[in-house]
């Protein structure tokens, strides 16, 4: 299955994607639970009402990626995991993160938008 850079209403559960260079790439109202993300590149990626619940970001690079509308916990389900990841220039307006592993609290980082 090919993953193309205006994915809507794609599932992507449970996918294997280690590594892999997504960038730029515009995913909207995907599903992303359980998938394994860890070390990719997702600079400048769009993530708009996608499901990321037990999704595994650890030490993907994130810069200038955009979030809005994203589901990222239940209880039921499983948290999402941002241990390691690159944040700079990221946009994170209006995003309410519940419960996610690893999240940069207080977003220290002047190149991280949020608000």
């Amino acid at each position: 299955m090919s993953i193309l850079p205006g994915a809507t209403k794609k599932s992507f559960a449970g996918r294997d994607l280690r590594h892999r260079t997504l960038d730029r790439y515009s995913f909207k109202l995907c599903d992303f639970r359980g998938v394994d993300l860890r070390g990719a590149s997702l600079r400048g990626v769009s993530f708009a009402g996608c499901d990321l619940r037990d999704a595994d970001l650890r030490d993907t690079d994130l810069s200038y990626a955009r979030f809005s509308y994203v589901v990222t916990h239940d209880p039921e389900y499983g948290r999402t995991d941002v241990t390691g990841a690159r944040w700079h220039g990221a946009d994170l307006r209006g995003v309410t993160a519940k419960r996610v592993i690893g999240w940069p609290h207080g977003l220290s980082d002047p190149g991280v938008t949020s608000g």
